[in-house]
């Protein structure tokens, strides 16, 4: 079925699902892109060879990935008990004595100690009691441990929320990728209120080790243009809760096939519940990764649908590793509404990170970053440039591998420098190594970023032009 694309006013889509090995081959050596079933343009052709190859990557990678989504998911889910396994016996040597004497503690993956992947690279779970409210980098570290939570299951998020942070988890959800046709999107909500303030944090989870489905979306370079907004990457909208067929009416059209909310409608109607019940709530958004993606397309859907309400209540945004999300003029529509609207926006930037530098800023995809970037070093400070935007780099490529040997050699030193919070467990230094080769990986982990906003200089933070009260 054609779908009615009206709310745009151009628009690229790639569909995987329809793709032959004729077409596939056919876009490397034709222009006419029309005659192509898995892609979907509003141009008949496409001159430019940078462009149709890169469609041709997007699309084999969105295919294999389709095509082992299963094994992925089996891999990551026994990777994922093994090292749970280990830490519920106590270590490897405990596993084996337990396993000898029939005692071996199975973990739960429902539980609240059961650890995801991404989690076990760094298990901190307290907030940094050295960093209250009222510091410039409470809401910046606060944002980063909900942005790592936001990987774990419920009953996690239940006892770190309430017990450990003392504040109260409002909410965790899944959420409907229509064009996926499943629920791949993950989001929750936790309430920080004390006399003096009252915060809404809404995280979104970014993308999972083995999550096929999150990485589709991140491959996926489909993007549609609206009028007045600028070009925007398809597969974080799709992820959003763009509307197969409809695009982003300020209603979301009920569908009794839709077994789960999409993310964008159903958080704006809590958000919108909560807020109107006190004058006094603001709420921040957040997300590290593929989340950080939604962190920032969130306001800007707001913005697109007019909601007073809940961009004057917009506390800030805080994104870690995020990838670009638009052409040049979305960026300069976020960054005239951003002003308008006084709302700060920072987005992390943590060494030679992989993901920040994805789309490619070039005249093939146009993709642009906008904002306060907030790039660190591997000393955890502040520095003005962030080198080497579009990663790949012959002449970056050798600095980054020796920034990442000496990352490595850090993970072995910087507990006895920075304090017993900061050391790295042998599964966190045994990635870094795969920084020698591809430096820009172990730099997307959550330990670095966690690490920023609680080493990092808080004065970055003081030009913020609203809400840090």
């Amino acid at each position: 079925m054609d779908c009615d694309k009206g709310f745009s006013s151009s628009y690229m889509l790639l569909k995987p699902e329809e793709l032959t090995l004729f077409d596939l081959i056919n876009i490397l050596f034709s222009t006419d892109i029309e005659k192509r079933k898995f892609v979907d343009s509003a141009e008949v052709k496409e001159e430019d060879f940078q462009r149709r190859w890169l469609i041709f990557i997007s699309i084999v990678v969105q295919k294999l990935l389709q095509f082992f989504s299963k094994p992925m998911s089996s891999f990551g889910s026994l990777a994922e008990m093994w090292l749970n396994l280990l830490s519920s016996n106590g270590g490897f040597g405990s596993l084996l004595l337990n396993t000898i004497e029939g005692k071996v503690v199975i973990p739960e993956k429902t539980s609240a100690s059961f650890v995801s992947i991404t989690g076990n690279y760094d298990l901190r779970t307290e907030l940094d009691r050295n960093i209250k409210h009222g510091d410039p980098r409470y809401y910046a570290e606060l944002s980063m441990m909900a942005s790592k939570a936001s990987y774990e299951n419920k009953e996690y998020l239940e006892t770190i929320v309430n017990h450990h942070w003392e504040m109260e988890l409002l909410g965790s959800y899944d959420f409907w990728n229509d064009y996926q046709d499943k629920a791949t999107t993950q989001a929750f909500l936790l309430r920080d209120k004390k006399d003096d303030h009252d915060t809404i944090v809404l995280a979104f989870r970014g993308t999972e080790p083995f999550d096929a489905d999150a990485w589709c979306s991140d491959f996926d370079l489909s993007w549609y243009e609206i009028p007045d907004v600028g070009r925007i990457h398809g597969g974080f909208m799709k992820a959003l809760g763009l509307q197969k067929c409809l695009g982003w009416p300020k209603e979301m059209k009920q569908n009794s096939s839709r077994p789960a909310p999409l993310a964008y409608y159903a958080l704006r109607d809590i958000l919108k519940g909560i807020l109107s019940q006190n004058d006094q709530t603001k709420y921040i958004v957040t997300g590290h990764s593929l989340g950080g993606a939604l962190a920032i397309l969130f306001p800007a859907v707001l913005a697109f649908h007019d909601e007073k309400l809940l961009l004057d209540r917009l506390q800030g945004i805080y994104t870690f590793g995020q990838p670009r999300v638009g052409d040049g003029n979305f960026g300069k529509y976020m960054e005239n509404m951003l002003e308008q609207n006084t709302i700060p926006y920072y987005r992390f930037v943590y060494g030679s990170d992989i993901v920040p530098r994805l789309p490619y800023d070039d005249k093939a995809l146009m993709f642009k970053h906008f904002g306060t970037c907030l790039y660190y070093n591997r000393n955890y400070e502040v520095v003005e440039e962030e080198p080497n935007k579009n990663y790949f780099s012959l002449r970056g490529a050798i600095p980054m591998m020796v920034n990442a040997f000496f990352e490595l050699i850090r993970s072995f030193t910087i507990s006895s420098t920075r304090g017993r919070d900061y050391k790295e467990r042998w599964f966190l230094r045994g990635f870094r190594v795969t920084g020698l080769v591809l430096p820009g990986v172990p730099a997307h982990l959550i330990q670095d970023y966690v690490n920023s906003t609680r080493l990092g200089s808080a004065n970055v933070f003081l030009s913020g032009t609203k809400k840090q009260e």
